[in-house]
Order: C-alpha cells, then structure tokens, then sequence
C-alpha cells in the first residue's frame, strides 16, 4: 500500500468509527426504580417447554425467585401445572407475592382439572396469593366462549372465596365484552403496543390512553395491567423494532410514569422463553428482562446505548477493511485518488455491514435450525461481498486509471520492414456454414495487406456437399496461398478442426491466427498487430469481437451493446495484469508456443480460454488492443445467443475443474497472482448466477411454505433479502457507469445492453450447474443468418424463465395475502421475489424482441465504431 492508499485508509477508518460512534450515541433515559410492582414469571430454561410437559425443577424455580427477591414485590404465574405449583410456597419463602393463573385452554376435561388444582394451591398458600387469574388471553384465541369463561370465573370465586379474581385479556377485549367485566373483580389488561406496530416513542402514550379508555369506560373498576413489555428482538412489526434498546426505552419510561400514575403493573416479563419460538417467533423468546443464562440485557441505571459494545464491533470493521484494502491496493500502480476512495469506501462499508449482520444474527438464541440457517447466510454473504468487491475493483480501475500501462496503439503501416515481419498463417474453421457468408469472409483475407501469408479453411463433418464445394472452388480459384479441407468425420469440434488445420501449416509460418467463418478482415488487420510478436515472450495478440449487423433490428443491437461491454471493459483491465482471455476470433498466437503447450484442447468446447490459460502458465505474455479489425456475425435469435453463452460458461466451469490446482496455487507454473485473481474474479459473477438460481428454488419453496403454513414459517431473516438485493443494484449501477464513460454508449444502449445481460443469467446459472456434474456436451455451433423467431416460438425459447416469472409473481401475491402483509419484513420479502423476477422477466422480453426482427435498431441506437478505449 502506497502513502495514498495508506492516507485514504486511515481517513476512512476514521470517518467508519465516528459513524459507529454517532450511531450509538447514548440516549439518557429514567433510571429503573429500586424495587418494581410485578414481573411475568415463567421459570423455564433452554430446553424446557410446557408444550412437550418437560418442566423446570423445584430448585430451578427456586433459583430464579432468588434473582427477583428484593428487586419486586410479586410475581404472576401462568398455570400451576407440575412444579409451577410450588411457586407460590417458593415464592413466600423469598418475600414475594403471587398472582397465581390457571391455563385455560379448548380442552374441557383438562381445564376442570387445572381449575381444580388452581383452587387446591391457593387453598394452601392463600397468605402470599394477592389475585387469582382463570385463563390468559382464552378469548384473545378463541379457546373459551365468553359465557364459558364467566362460568369458570364463578366457579372459582365460589370455591376459594378469593376477592381478587379475573382473567387476563388485550384492551380490546375487554372494551369489546362488557358483560366480562361484570364477572371480574378487577381487568387484568395486557399492553403490548410491540404487537400492535406501534413505535417505541410513542408506546408508553399508547399504553397510557388505552388505560384511560378502560377508565373511562368502566369508572371505579380496578385495572391491573398484566402484561406490559417489549421484546429485545424479532421481527419488525409495522414501525415497531424489537431491540435490546428499544425493549430499556420503553420499559425505563413505562415505569417512570406508572411510578407517577400508581398503576399496578406486570413486566412481560423477568426470563426469556426459548419455547415461544415455535409458537410467536423470535419474538415471543426475548420478552425478558433476564436472558437465558439469568443475565440483565440492559442497563438499568446508565445511559442506553444502542450496541453496547459497539467500540470492539468497530475495531474488528475496521481492522477487517485495512485486510481488504491490502488486497485491493496491492497492484494498484496508476489508479487515482478517486478510485482508491471508492475502493475504501465500498470496503468500509462491506465490513460495517457484515460485522453489524454477524452481531445481529448472534442475539436470538441458536437452534439447529437457526445455526443452519447461519451457515447458510454465512456461506452467502462471503459469496456476495467477493463479488461486490471484485465488480468494485473493475469499477475502480476502468474509471480512475492514470494511465493504461499494456494498452499499445496498432502499428503504423511503416512500423515495420516486409522482411522483418513473421509469415502467418490464417485458420479459418467452419462447419455447416453458408457458402455466401464463406466467401465473404475468404474473400476479406485476400485483401489482407501482408506480405507473407497462407488461408487455411477446413470444413469438419458438413455433409452435404452443396455446402462446402462453392467455397472449395473458390479457394482454389485465389491460388496456393488458399488452401481448402473437407474432413468427413473429423472428432474435437472446433478444436479438433484448428489442430488438423495446424498440422498442415507450413512450417515457416511463425504466426498462426484464427477467425470465425463469418468475420470479415480489415486490410490492416496483420500489419497492426503482428509487429507485436517482435517481443519473444509475446505469445498471444489479441483483437476485440465486433460484429457488422447491430443495425438489422433491435435485438440485435442489444446484443451489440451487451458484447462490447466485456471488449471494452473487462478484457482491457485484465490486460493490464497481462490476464485477457483469449477468444478463438481475431486472434494469433505465436507458432512455437502453440506446439510447446500442444495444441488446442478437444476435450473444452471453449477451446479458445483454455489455450490462452495454458500459455499464461508457462509465463508467457499476451496483448489486446481495443480497436477492431474485423466484424462477424451475431446470433439472430434469442435461443441462439443462449446457446452461445451457455457454452462460453459451461466451458469456462470444466477449465477451472481441470486447472484446479494451478489457480488456487496448489500446482507450480508460472501464473502471477493477477492472473489467478482475474481468472477467478472473472468467473465469479457467473458462479454468483448458479448460486443465485438455487437461492431462488429455495425461496420459492420458503414461500409457498410461508403461504401455506403461515404459523409456522415467517420470512427469512433482512440480512438474506439484503444481499441479492444489495448485489443486485450494484451491479447494475456499475454496468451503467461504466457503459456511459468507457463503452460510450447512450442511455438507451445502457439499459439495453443491462437487459440483454440480465436475460442471460438464467442460461448462464443453468451451465454453471451443468458443468459441475457433466465433464462434456455437445459444441453449439452459432447459427448465421437464421430465420428470426415468431413471437410463439419466441416465448418458448424463454419457457423456463416464464415459469419461474410466473412462480415468483404468486409467490410475491400470496405472501401479500398473510394477514401480517403490513410488517416491513413481509413487504421487504416481496421486494425480494420481485427483484429476482427482473432477470427471468427480462428473459422473456429481450425473447419476444428477437421474435419481431422488424423491430429498427434505432429503438436502441447502434453502437459507434470500435476505434480504441473511449473514443468515438
């Protein structure tokens, strides 16, 4: 790291601190009273849970009023199932005293037999039992009829002669059955404004008007609020989050003012109840003011602040983005101090928000299903932040280079002597072409202004003869310098033919350069480029794909758009690492070097990569240069230009398979480490793709389970839906920027070229897939000047992608239809859905484009002339 990037490192650092400072700034608060009226009660621990009848012990119960003792006056218990029938006697051995509940529920023969145990505890320790609540929330669920309910409460008013006895039911309910109340020696309200979405600065006030409203509606009733509290985490409800700080503002200011009104009050409550998890959330385990380990969550006296120990998060942040901005600065010879900000930023920002999601993540408690889920996350976010920072760094270095160091300008016409120049040899391998688009293409060569060379055309495995032979007599009719194949049959495809072609190359040439049958030359094509070749570890000279027909239609001047991209962006910064990938167009490669690493790999369908990666390995060096000196021929319709990518994609999977061992380093060669870098960071995006379709299976299927089962299945945690989105506007913020300054491309070519990739991601997913459990498919070759799609066909060339549209779209309209459609989780889900919709969807568009070839390329725009870096 340079002094600039040491400067802009510190800088940063400590711009990222004052943001952790400023964000948790201390917020002063009530302090908590010395001893408080009430707490909920319920001593279960990890592990533990009513529902499956594993209960907590005499001496745990006991353990956990001892914590209490002193700080309150009495305790609320819920039933008196099991040992929680000992709390009471527990209780008065500690000073405290008892609301003592009997759990109502729809089983009738169940609750006479908890009401009867109810009437025989309090019988036993009527001196410390101060009320006595028959149900909690029954009504609220359903379990009990009203009159049900009266009938119970009787009864047990009757049998204990008890002169506080109530049931415990939300505001509502009780302003809702008046004739409850009658029944009732005072209400025994809950107010939990968290479920109710209301925010934390205004809960306290809610609760307060809610009081007053009972008041008002039933003068000289007592009230008792038995529940009253917020959670410390969980989903957010409307404006209501749940955190540690919003549960210490809430609960401090509550008691303040029920201090200054005499309410008679329940905190919800004393412990965290892991076994509510599985019935109301995260949510329903942290009501406690205690957590598991019967440890405070908050301060009860000092200033609250947000993240408590937000000064250690900050320094692992910090010391997380020094790493990173080692990484990215480390070869950073001529970036701008524009660039190195970006770059600080992007990484200060990435490690703020993973160590913030880790800290957040950690505060529910870990289940199987949470750790699980964790993993997951965890092997999603690291996806995720190596791309963001690799799209970054070509960010960076593609606008804010000083100087491009290997970008040579073509050479003049008199750079070089005749005699000085190499003989090269042209390859030119078909298959299947038509005879017209070959003789163009042959016809170009001929014109070609270079003093020594040969055309080798071979034609592998054509079989009708009225294909190959016009362009076999044309050949012949050019002289000895064209020389015309048929081989019938010929294994290897592309390869297989450029191998063939090799052996029969005369021995003088030193230069062997290849294009595709449907490419027509510049004359200037050889004289620019092979004066390069004076350098002896020059092995690879490399000229952009162009292609002549962006003006026939629409769909295809998004293609153009979308191709130049990579050839004005992608293989220009790799080139400064001397890490191009080698396309099997427009290319030469030194003859000698060629035979040293034998040929052309049959066995890869994108023969082209696999050979440029194999002559990197030795050490030797390639060159690109921006301009174009020859156009081909684009797909002409949608299937084919996904064929086309599959293919670069699929093959792009078995080099990494094959070169395994040499990219990571494991296997001794000559790669630097800026070729394994771009070689990888390369691929990533595409990986990324594969990565994101299995995300997409899983959250179609989370989904639909959300929509069938929605009690027992909430959206994914926010740091999930966070990251593809995240990643999504990135990257597409990136594409735009980088198309409107270094492609030169309009508005309009912008967002084309930006659908027309998006509409790839799909078929790209599918062959990152495939090519991690195939090892071989056939070669696509690409159609030139094939019948355009009808509209119907065109749809069913994007029929996977429809279907996921179509998937995605109910999925997003059912999650809508939950009745918690209001939280901001649910709608930040739908988000989610509908912005992994946008790549299928732009499948489905971009096809139905190619299906209406009369749509006038001028709706796009065609590109200008490929003439060098960012000129026009």
């Amino acid at each position: 790291m340079n002094r600039s990037g040491l400067i802009i490192t510190i800088i940063m650092g400590c711009l990222a601190l004052l943001l952790w400072k400023v964000v948790n700034t201390p917020d002063m608060e009530p302090s908590w009273p010395s001893k408080i009226q009430g707490f909920s009660f319920s001593p279960f621990r990890e592990g533990q849970s009513p529902s499956k009848r594993i209960y907590p012990t005499v001496e745990q119960i006991d353990r956990d009023l001892a914590i209490l003792a002193g700080d309150v006056h009495a305790v609320r218990a819920y039933t008196v199932e099991d040992n929680l029938a000992e709390i009471p006697k527990l209780a008065a051995a500690r000073g405290l005293n008892v609301t003592l509940g009997a759990w109502i529920t729809p089983d009738a023969e169940r609750n006479e037999q908890e009401i009867a145990k109810l009437i025989k505890v309090y019988q036993e320790n009527y001196r410390n039992i101060v009320r006595v609540l028959v149900g909690n929330e029954v009504i609220l669920r359903a379990d009990q009829s009203v009159n049900q309910m009266i009938e119970y409460l009787d009864a047990v008013k009757k049998a204990t002669g008890a002169s506080a006895v109530s049931t415990a039911e939300p505001w509502h309910v009780w302003l809702q059955y008046p004739q409850l109340v009658e029944h009732v020696d005072f209400i025994a309200v809950h107010f939990l404004p968290y479920w109710e979405g209301i925010p934390v600065d205004e809960a306290v006030d809610y609760c307060v008007m809610r009081y007053n409203e009972l008041k008002e509606r039933y003068p000289g009733k007592e009230i008792v609020i038995s529940e009253v509290g917020w959670p410390s985490g969980g989903r957010i409800r409307q404006k209501a989050v749940a955190s540690p700080a919003n549960q210490a503002k809430f609960l401090r200011r509550f008691l303040d003012v029920a201090e200054k009104n005499n309410y008679t009050y329940y905190i919800m409550e004393a412990f965290d109840q892991i076994w509510k998890k599985d019935l109301e959330g995260e949510a329903g385990s942290l009501w406690g003011v205690y957590n598991n380990d019967r440890e405070l969550k908050f301060e009860l006296i000092k200033p609250i602040i947000r993240i408590p120990k937000w000064r250690e998060l900050a320094v692992i942040s910090i010391i997380l983005a020094v790493l990173l901005l080692l990484a990215l600065f480390r070869d950073s010879r001529g970036l701008l101090h524009r660039g190195r900000g970006f770059l600080a930023i992007v990484a200060y920002a990435i490690t703020t928000f993973a160590v913030w999601m880790v800290y957040d993540f950690q505060q529910q408690y870990m289940t199987a299903s949470t750790m699980l889920v964790g993993i997951v996350l965890l092997f999603a976010a690291t996806g995720a932040i190596l791309v963001i920072l690799t799209e970054a760094h070509e960010w960076a270095e593609s606008l804010w280079i000083a100087k491009w160091r290997r970008l040579p300008p073509p050479a003049p016409p008199e750079a070089a002597a005749d005699e000085t120049l190499p003989m090269v040899s042209v390859h030119v391998p078909a298959y299947n072409e038509p005879p017209d688009m070959m003789i163009e293409t042959i016809n170009a060569l001929a014109a070609l202004d270079y003093p020594r060379f040969e055309v080798l055309v071979i034609d592998n495995n054509t079989k009708n003869p009225a294909v190959w032979e016009p362009v076999a007599a044309h050949c012949q009719s050019l002289g000895p310098r064209f020389r015309f194949f048929h081989v019938d049959p010929l294994a290897g495809f592309k390869a297989g033919a450029l191998n063939y072609a090799l052996r029969q190359t005369d021995p003088e040439a030193g230069v062997v350069a290849v294009i595709d049958s449907d490419y027509v030359v510049e004359p200037n094509w050889l004289r620019s480029l092979v004066p390069q070749f004076a350098d002896e570890n020059m092995a690879i000279v490399q000229a952009p794909q162009d292609y002549r027909d962006g003006d026939e239609n629409a769909f295809k001047a998004m293609c153009l758009a979308e191709y130049r991209g990579f050839f004005q962006i992608g293989m220009v910064t790799r080139n400064e690492r001397n890490a191009i990938i080698q396309h099997g167009t427009m290319t030469m490669v030194r003859r000698r070097v060629l035979d040293e690493v034998g040929g052309w790999a049959e066995w890869c369908i994108t023969e082209d990569a696999e050979l440029g990666l194999r002559i990197f390995e030795k050490g030797y060096a390639a060159s690109y240069t921006p301009y174009s000196f020859g156009k081909g021929l684009m797909p002409d319709t949608f299937l084919d230009y996904k064929k086309q990518r599959f293919r670069w994609a699929y093959g792009s999977v078995l080099i990494l398979r094959h070169h395994m061992m040499t990219m990571f380093g494991l296997e001794q060669t000559r790669l630097t480490r800026g070729q394994r870098y771009h070689f990888l960071a390369g691929w990533l995006p595409w990986f990324a793709d594969g990565i994101n379709m299995l995300f997409n299976i899983l959250a179609l299927g989370w989904s639909w389970g959300m929509i069938f089962f929605p009690d027992y299945l909430s959206p994914p945690h926010i740091a999930f839906a966070s990251l593809p989105v995240s990643l999504f506007f990135f990257k597409s913020l990136k594409m735009f920027f980088l198309y409107r300054s270094r492609v030169t491309a309009t508005r309009r070519q912008s967002l084309a070229a930006g659908l027309a990739g998006l509409a790839l991601s799909h078929t790209i997913a599918r062959a990152m897939l495939t090519g991690f459990i195939t090892r071989r498919i056939g070669f696509f070759r690409t159609p030139k000047n094939a019948r355009a799609n009808a509209i119907v066909k065109a749809l069913g060339d994007a029929r996977e992608e429809l279907l996921f549209v179509v998937a995605l779209v109910l999925a997003i309209v059912g999650v809508l239809m939950r009745k918690d459609s209001d939280m901001l989780d649910i709608r930040i889900w739908s988000a989610v859905l509908a912005i992994q919709a946008i790549p299928y969807a732009a499948s489905v568009l971009v096809s139905l484009i190619s299906g209406i070839p009369k749509l006038p390329a001028k709706l796009v725009g065609v590109m200008a002339p490929l003439r060098g870096l960012g000129e026009d």
